[in-house]
C-alpha cells in the first residue's frame, strides 16, 4: 500500500510539473514572428565555484549580456536566456523551464516584453504569471529580479512597452519580485544619441544597462568587485575556440 502511495505521488508530481510548463488558454490566436530565435551562453559552464547568475529576455538582454559577464567576472558566472518569444507562444515555458533546469543559480534576472507589445494584455498577463510561478518552483534558492522593458525610439511604440510595464509592476508587487526598472534608466536619454534602431540601443546605452543588472546582481548576492587579475583570468577561463562563429573572446567589447 505505501510503494502504491508513493508512486500514486510520483505520478502526481510529474504531472503538475508538466501542467506547469504548458501556456494557459488564451482569449485569442498569439501570432508567431516571421522568424523566431534563440540564443544562449552559459560562460565558464564547467565551473561552479562562484554563483552562477541567469539572465532571461529578448535581444535586449542578448546586448547586454556580454558586458554583464564581463562586469561580474572574478565575482560570478552569468547564462543568459535570449529569446524573441513573447511569454503567449505556445513553446515559451517549455523552453524557459530547459534552461531554469540547467543550474542553480544564485540569482535569476528575467523580462519579456519587447516581442509582446501587440499581444492581447490579459493573455499576456496570464502567461506572465505562468512564466513567474515556474521561475518560483524551479529556482532552488535564486533571486529573483524582474526587468522592466526599455523603452522604443517611437513614441507609439514605447506607449505600448510602458502598458505591460504597468501591468508587470501590478504583477511583481503582487508576486512579491523586486524591480529592476531599466525603463527608468533608458527613458531620459536622447533617442538619435543612444537607439541605432527602433527596439537596439548603442554601444554607451547598453553598457548603462549592463551595469544596472551588473550591480542589481552585486546587491542581491554581497559581491564587490574583483581585481583586474581576478577578471582577467574569469574572462580568459570562457573563451573558447568552438563558439557559434568560431573563436569567442568573452573579453572582447
Amino acid at each position: 500500500m505505501k510503494r502504491r502511495v508513493l508512486f500514486l505521488s510520483g505520478i502526481s508530481g510529474m504531472l503538475f510539473h508538466a501542467a506547469a510548463q504548458e501556456r494557459p488558454a488564451l482569449s485569442e490566436p498569439h501570432p508567431r514572428e516571421a522568424t523566431e530565435w534563440i540564443v544562449s551562453y552559459a560562460y565558464q559552464a564547467n565551473d561552479a565555484r562562484l554563483p552562477r547568475v541567469l539572465l532571461i529576455g529578448d535581444s535586449i538582454c542578448n546586448g547586454y549580456s556580454k558586458e554583464v559577464c564581463q562586469e561580474l567576472a572574478g565575482k560570478a558566472y552569468v547564462t543568459f536566456f535570449a529569446t524573441s518569444k513573447c511569454v503567449c507562444d505556445a513553446s515559451y515555458l517549455r523552453a524557459l523551464a530547459c534552461f531554469l533546469d540547467e543550474a542553480d543559480y544564485a540569482v535569476i534576472h528575467f523580462n519579456n516584453g519587447l516581442h509582446s507589445l501587440s499581444s492581447n494584455r490579459r493573455d499576456w498577463e496570464a502567461c506572465l504569471r505562468a512564466a513567474i510561478r515556474l521561475i518560483k518552483e524551479k529556482r532552488r534558492g535564486a533571486k529573483l529580479f524582474w526587468a522592466s522593458s526599455t523603452p522604443l525610439k517611437n513614441p507609439q511604440l514605447t506607449e505600448k512597452a510602458k502598458e505591460l510595464n504597468a501591468i508587470a509592476a501590478r504583477v511583481m508587487t503582487e508576486e512579491g519580485v523586486p524591480t529592476n526598472d531599466l525603463f527608468a534608466l533608458m527613458d531620459p536619454l536622447d533617442r538619435e544619441r543612444h537607439w541605432g534602431d527602433t527596439f537596439h540601443f548603442k554601444g554607451p546605452a547598453k553598457a548603462m544597462q549592463a551595469k544596472a543588472v551588473a550591480d542589481c546582481v552585486r546587491r542581491a548576492l554581497g559581491l564587490g568587485h574583483a581585481t583586474r587579475a581576478e577578471a582577467s583570468a574569469a574572462l580568459n577561463a570562457a573563451a573558447t575556440a568552438t563558439g557559434p562563429d568560431g573563436k569567442l573572446d568573452a573579453a572582447k567589447k
